[in-house]
C-alpha cells in the first residue's frame, strides 16, 4: 500500500512516516498543498493523509480539487481545527475521514485502514461478522473480540486476520498473504509474514495457535468457522 502524507510539520510528517513504514506501508512526502496536489494528480496511491493548515494552499482546497477532478483517492484529513463546522466542511468537500490533532496513532491507523476498505483496496465482500468459536471480527464496525474481551489491532493486523478468516480451513501460502495483504510490494523471500503470524497470535491467541496454524513447507491455515 502507498500512502501519500502531505503536511508540513516535519516532527510529524517524520512520526507518522516512522509508524506508516513500520506496518508496511510506503510512504512519498509533501511539505506542501501545491506538491501534494502534483503527486496525487500522477502517482498510483492508495490513500492520502492530508493536513489542512499547509504553507501555500490549505488542504481543504487540495481536497476540493480532487474531488472536482473525480480523483477518488481516499482522503484521511488531518487538523488541528476541531469544531464541527470545520470537520463537516472537510467532509463535505469530500474527505473520507477526518482527524484532529493530537491524534492517537493506534485510532489513525484503524481509521486508515477502514477507508481503505471502504474503498475496496483491502478486505473483500461477505459477511459483516466473520466467527471462528469465540473469536469474532465485525468488519463493518472495525471490531474484534475474544470472549467478549475487545483486541486492538493495527491496519496491517486487521487485514491479514480478515483474510485469514475468508479463508478459514484452506491452507494459505505466504505468497498468497503477499499478494492479498501487502498489495506484493514485499519480496516473498522475506520473513514479513512470519513476523506479522507471531504478532497476531500473540493477540489473538495469547501466543498459541489453536486458531492459526502453521503447515510445514506450505504456509498457514485459520480454524474452521464454528
Amino acid at each position: 500500500m502507498h500512502i501519500l502524507l502531505i503536511e508540513d510539520d516535519i516532527r510529524i510528517i517524520e512520526l507518522l512516516s516512522r509508524g506508516l513504514e513500520a506496518e508496511g506501508y510506503e510512504v512519498t512526502r509533501a511539505q506542501t498543498g501545491s506538491t501534494g496536489l502534483d503527486l496525487a494528480r500522477t502517482g498510483p496511491f492508495d490513500a492520502i493523509i492530508l493536513d489542512v493548515m499547509l504553507p501555500d494552499t490549505d488542504g481543504l482546497e487540495v481536497c476540493r480539487t480532487l474531488r472536482m477532478e473525480r480523483n477518488t483517492i481516499p482522503i484521511l484529513m488531518l487538523s488541528a481545527l476541531d469544531t464541527t463546522d470545520d470537520i463537516v466542511k472537510g467532509l463535505h468537500l469530500g474527505a473520507d475521514d477526518y482527524m484532529t490533532k493530537p491524534f492517537v496513532f493506534d485510532e489513525l491507523f484503524a481509521r486508515l485502514y477502514a477507508i481503505l476498505r471502504r474503498a475496496g483496496e483491502v478486505g473483500g465482500p461477505g459477511e459483516a461478522v466473520l466467527r471462528a468459536g469465540d473469536l469474532e471480527f465485525d468488519r463493518e464496525a472495525l471490531r474484534v473480540t475474544r470472549g467478549g474481551d475487545l483486541i486492538s489491532l493495527t491496519p496491517l493486523e486487521y487485514a491479514l486476520l480478515e483474510f485469514l478468516m475468508v479463508e478459514a480451513g484452506k491452507v494459505v501460502t505466504r505468497t498468497q498473504i503477499l499478494q492479498n495483504v501487502w498489495g506484493a510490494m514485499e519480496d516473498p523471500l522475506t520473513n514479513v509474514v512470519d513476523v506479522y503470524i507471531r504478532r497476531l497470535r500473540t493477540k489473538i491467541d495469547a501466543g498459541n495457535s489453536d486458531l492459526i496454524m502453521t503447515v510445514r513447507g506450505r504456509g498457514y491455515r485459520f480454524a474452521d468457522p464454528t
